[in-house]
């Protein structure tokens, strides 16, 4: 007896020597799996320290998971070291290619847990509290490689993280695209805010561009060009391009729930409703002559849904606008013009700006008696720098147009020393970079298109030379094509330099 009792304690002594001896974790915590796989680390606390060791989640064919390590107050072994599942915590690494679509991730714990897809810098989901098991959905247009993390943290009680990524419908249509032909391009999106992209509709006839939208009623789903879209909670953005005759347009959009129309690619907005409300129109008049991007975009929040556009011609000028230059003559400008052989003018007057939006008359040309259809007119005294030219021409019946914008660059010795850089210049988002090589007092930042048009203007006041300039313009609504940036300012005659938008 007195033997088995010194072999029972000889035992006991091993196992407690053995559980007592330090455990020394393996693995690098910022190293990402791949493949699928997971690299989950755990930590001895709520708070992502005391490293333990780490476990593998996911298989080859799917990184979705659900873990409730093996019951509440237990150990749960790692590679290296146990942990108590009572008070700690995991941080799951993945690294994953993602080809061009939509996802959804669902995250689910008890208690706190929260995911990124940029290493951590940003939570797409973020539900970082004590709680009993509940889940939270995500959904997001991805293309290319991102660093997963998802983190979990136990408090007390039951014990369970999980992790589900599945594949949306989406549409894989150009969206920048604009119709033709009185025919719009729509494009619909899950979300109130153009959130995810389902697919494209066409709306208007040959004949008009008007038409009149209900999707079929209230939360049902609307066939698509490839996914259909749920009538609740979802948007609308439709483009077309149209040209018209020099005249005056009403046009009257309506809408439940926000609508919003534009004119100019989405730049302004000449109706804009966009709040929550019950079917309601808003008309707008304006002159208009030649091509013109219009955008007209909807959002319905919930019940009934209906979009409608409108647009009806109030009077056409009696003067039709054929051609319009301006070239640069060393010391002057010159300028011509040409109207049909049926317009009714009484007089033209040229407009010159130095920043595209504040014009001023430097010269009018009085309609000829004979039936004559071509003009000119020379800037006798031109802007060093960039200069923008417009006609204001008025007919007999005393009805006024503008024609479109030219442009006119003109470079002197002092001009030609002032230098910008834009970095990057190929833009993907809605944002680059400008830096001047010399100091510019009243700096201001101009956008154009290769046609003369407008598309932003950003004014810095007083920046130094080498300072790097944000510009934050909505690129993505201008089209595909290369733009002209020009810096500009009372001390510094113009630069320019160019940015290509993909």
């Amino acid at each position: 007896m007195k033997k088995l009792l010194l072999i029972s304690a000889f035992i006991m002594s091993l196992v407690i020597g053995t559980n007592a001896q330090p455990c020394s974790p393996t693995g690098n915590e910022n190293t990402y799996g791949t493949g699928n796989i997971w690299i989950g680390y755990a930590y001895n606390n709520r708070t992502l320290g005391s490293y333990r060791g780490y476990v593998n989640e996911g298989t080859a064919g799917s990184p979705n998971f659900d873990q409730n390590f093996g019951g509440s107050d237990v150990n749960y072994y790692t590679t290296s070291c146990r942990v108590r599942t009572e008070t700690f915590s995991m941080r799951y690494r993945l690294r994953k290619t993602f080809t061009s679509g939509t996802y959804q991730f669902t995250v689910g714990g008890d208690d706190g847990y929260r995911f990124s897809l940029d290493g951590g810098s940003t939570w797409v989901i973020n539900n970082w509290a004590d709680q009993p098991y509940t889940t939270s959905t995500y959904s997001v247009a991805l293309n290319g490689t991102y660093d997963m993390v998802l983190e979990y943290y136990e408090n007390s009680g039951d014990n369970r993280v999980s992790f589900t990524v599945t594949t949306l419908c989406s549409g894989t249509e150009n969206t920048n695209l604009y119709g033709s032909g009185n025919i719009w391009n729509g494009y619909l999106y899950d979300g109130t805010n153009f959130n995810s992209y389902a697919g494209m509709v066409n709306e208007g006839t040959a004949g008009s561009p008007d038409f009149d939208q209900s999707f079929g009623g209230s939360d049902v789903p609307f066939a698509t060009s490839a996914c259909p879209v749920q009538t609740e909670t979802f948007s609308a953005r439709y483009r077309l391009t149209k040209t018209f005759a020099a005249g005056t347009y009403m046009f009257t959009v309506g809408g439940d729930d926000g609508y919003r129309l534009s004119v100019d690619g989405g730049a302004t907005w000449i109706i804009n409703n966009w709040t929550l409300h019950s079917y309601t129109s808003t008309s707008y008049s304006t002159s208009l002559s030649g091509s013109y991007n219009l955008v007209l975009e909807f959002y319905e929040n919930s019940g009934a849904n209906r979009v409608s556009f409108q647009m009806r011609t109030l009077s056409i000028l009696p003067i039709t606008l054929e051609s319009f230059t301006a070239r640069d003559k060393g010391q002057s400008v010159q300028i011509n013009w040409a109207v049909s052989s049926g317009s009714d003018p009484r007089q033209f007057v040229v407009e010159r700006s130095i920043n595209g939006t504040s014009f001023s008359a430097i010269g009018t040309v009085a309609a000829s008696a004979n039936g004559l259809t071509r003009y000119s007119h020379s800037d006798l005294s031109p802007f060093n720098g960039t200069a923008y030219y417009r006609l204001k021409m008025t007919d007999m019946g005393g009805v006024t147009t503008y024609s479109e914008t030219v442009i006119v660059r003109r470079t002197t010795a002092t001009a030609a020393a002032n230098k910008i850089s834009v970095y990057p210049t190929v833009v993907t988002g809605n944002s680059f970079l400008v830096t001047s090589n010399n100091n510019v007092r009243n700096a201001v930042i101009t956008i154009t298109g290769l046609n003369g048009k407008t598309m932003y203007r950003q004014n810095e006041g007083n920046i130094n030379a080498g300072d790097a300039i944000r510009i934050n313009a909505n690129t993505g609504n201008w089209g595909k094509g290369i733009y002209l940036v020009s810096l500009a300012g009372s001390n510094f005659e113009f630069a320019t330099g160019k940015i290509i938008v993909q």
